[in-house]
């Protein structure tokens, strides 16, 4: 191509980009968030004692403890805001809600250990390592992938999510598949290839066991940890055993994504290009692509929408898109981006408890956090956003 071509073609782009209505929306939604996220921050830290911020239910801010699942999300919800607008008073809010975690370094109780300290710590790596003492950080998350390589079970070749009980006996859930990356940055912190071993070993059970012929995946699946045998396919979170919960399709979507991130194992991007198949193909996606809890509920479309399942799959469709250049992964993400701008799912400043997004599901059938702003809806929005400004 001449010069004068390349020319012409970049002045194409950028004018093209500049005037973008995409970008206009991400514009907005930061704006938006600098408000919301910065308002909840200040009625989560006083100073002298850091509250984490969850949900907002009944006229208050719910908040968890350090042990919870989700106690991660804000700490990287604040990471994320300063990657956005470079006020350094989220870094602030981040670094003091990220290091009041270091403790959880060494919770082995349950599997979501890289959901908390991967959003928290690996956010703080990611967006400001410049702000941070990096060698401690690295230090901390290799710690917690230590931690999380205990529930780790050779014979089966997988990590076991929840704690035996009287209905299972070691159960994996799909949303395992997001703990893996705290897995493979051990290994490129630490040199020690034990870590991602672990991670490609679930990564390969979970292909083989967890999905049906359509790619949709099962919630839960029961191992038997010495052999590997499969006990039972079943749910905790979806409406039947055989039908497919929406959240835990968006985790296999961006689950797979990152593992081919970080192995370049073209199985993984199979996988990943399956399952977004499989929901942008689905009967019961609705066209904003916001979907409701469970695409087969019999009682859509007179059930919830589940606004984090949307925010997952804009993140995951960016970084697809990044990968193969598929239009329909970036046309997917913008449209759930611009979805998730209307008033209908993302709240009036200073309401929702100053949480960005409403209408997310945590467990309808344990009727818990049914239809209520959840702390990561909000990350893995924020993290959309970031990824479509790069792209």
């Amino acid at each position: 191509m001449k010069f004068y071509n390349v020319c012409a073609v970049v002045l194409a782009f950028a004018v093209t980009s500049c005037g973008s209505p995409i970008k206009k929306v991400i514009k907005d939604h930061v704006r938006n968030a600098e408000v919301q996220v910065k308002a909840l921050a200040a009625a989560s830290d006083n100073g002298s004692e850091v509250k984490i911020p969850y949900s907002y239910q009944n006229g208050q801010i719910k908040f968890v403890g350090k042990s919870a699942w989700t106690s991660g999300f804000f700490a990287g919800t604040l990471w994320e805001m300063y990657a956005l607008t470079g006020d350094k008073t989220f870094a602030d809010y981040a670094k003091r809600q990220t290091e009041n975690l270091e403790e959880i370094k060494f919770l082995t109780s349950h599997h979501d250990i890289g959901f908390m300290m991967n959003s928290s710590y690996g956010g703080a790596l990611q967006y400001a390592p410049d702000l941070v003492d990096q060698k401690a950080y690295k230090e901390v998350l290799i710690q917690s992938a230590k931690s999380l390589c205990t529930r780790f079970h050779p014979g089966a070749g997988i990590i076991q999510s929840w704690n035996t009980s009287a209905k299972w006996l070691c159960p994996v859930i799909i949303d395992n598949m997001m703990n893996l990356e705290l897995l493979f940055k051990a290994t490129q912190f630490s040199g020690d290839s034990t870590y991602w071993k672990v991670a490609v070993s679930h990564a390969d059970k979970t292909i083989q066991n967890h999905f049906r012929p359509d790619y949709s995946t099962y919630h839960v699946v029961d191992y038997d940890p010495e052999t590997g045998e499969i006990r039972a396919r079943q749910t905790a979170q979806g409406y039947a055993d055989e039908s497919a919960w929406a959240r835990g399709q968006s985790w296999g979507l961006y689950g797979f994504t990152m593992a081919y991130r970080f192995t370049k194992d073209p199985r993984y991007l199979s996988q990943a290009e399956k399952i977004a198949d499989f929901l942008l193909t689905n009967k019961t996606m609705p066209e904003d692509l916001v979907p409701f809890w469970d695409f087969n509920c019999p009682d859509i479309p007179n059930t919830y929408k589940e606004v984090t399942c949307a925010s997952i799959m804009a993140s995951a469709f960016c970084e697809l898109y990044s990968i193969t250049g598929k239009q329909v992964y970036l046309d997917s993400a913008d449209k759930i981006i611009e979805s998730l701008a209307k008033p209908e799912y993302r709240a009036a400043q200073g309401e929702n408890g100053n949480f960005i997004l409403m209408h997310s599901c945590g467990s309808v059938p344990g009727g818990s956090d049914v239809d209520v702003p959840l702390n990561y809806a909000d990350y893995y929005l924020l993290e959309a956003l970031l990824r479509r400004q790069k792209l």
